[in-house]
């Protein structure tokens, strides 16, 4: 979603309302162009400052990318922590976690791909907080698949542990239609992945079947 320009850069707007417009932009330019293609002059123009300015209210280049991370990832956690329970068994949790993600991210989207940027300098700051992120979630990850299997009668950890890969890049890929679907609410993206489940489970039922024969 465009962040247009503004006025932000004239006298009379308010510091912490100006610094927001600065951190909606720079999400917008991380998120569509990666950390390392990110141009601060280009944050700086969408809201109508200078790039000092940009600067003196948010430091360096990875001090604003920290800057929009750090909500993004605290958003992501938080919904997906509420969406399984506390004990990681709320009913239906696959979708519960999906629409968790899907509202967390509304009127932001691309964010998820601040998050997960694979542009990061190694070994910076930025790389270390965005890799406590990936790792929290993955642990979250982990434990529902594990639980999911468990239900199912499975308590190979293999399996889980491919589980937890198979779902981290289906999350990611749903990720991505969605951003080049904006009409889809977080409602319709869940009951579009309910219908999804649903056909996946008759493929596989079938399948298991026809071999069996």
């Amino acid at each position: 979603m465009a962040v247009p320009p503004s006025k932000a850069g004239t006298k009379g707007v308010p510091r912490e309302h100006r610094r927001q417009q600065m951190l909606e932009a720079a999400t917008e330019e991380f998120g569509t162009r990666g950390y390392a293609a990110a141009s601060l002059p280009a944050i700086a123009a969408r809201v109508g400052v200078t790039k000092t300015l940009l600067h003196q209210y948010l430091g360096t280049k990875e001090d604003l990318y920290l800057a929009c991370l750090v909500p993004v990832g605290d958003r992501l956690l938080d919904a997906i922590r509420t969406a399984m329970g506390p004990d990681g068994t709320a009913p239906h949790t696959p979708l519960r976690v999906l629409h968790g993600i899907f509202t967390a991210l509304e009127g932001r989207r691309e964010a998820w791909f601040v998050l997960y940027d694979t542009t990061l300098p190694p070994g910076g700051e930025a790389a270390r907080r965005a890799s406590e992120y990936w790792s929290a979630i993955d642990r979250l990850a982990a434990g529902g698949t594990a639980e999911l299997l468990r239900a199912a009668g499975s308590t190979d950890p293999l399996d889980a542990d491919a589980l937890k890969y198979v779902w981290r890049d289906l999350v990611a890929t749903l990720v991505r239609w969605w951003v080049k679907h904006p009409e889809q609410t977080p409602e319709a993206m869940t009951q579009r992945c309910a219908r999804l489940f649903a056909a996946a489970a008759t493929l596989t039922s079938d399948g298991a079947r026809g071999s069996s024969r």
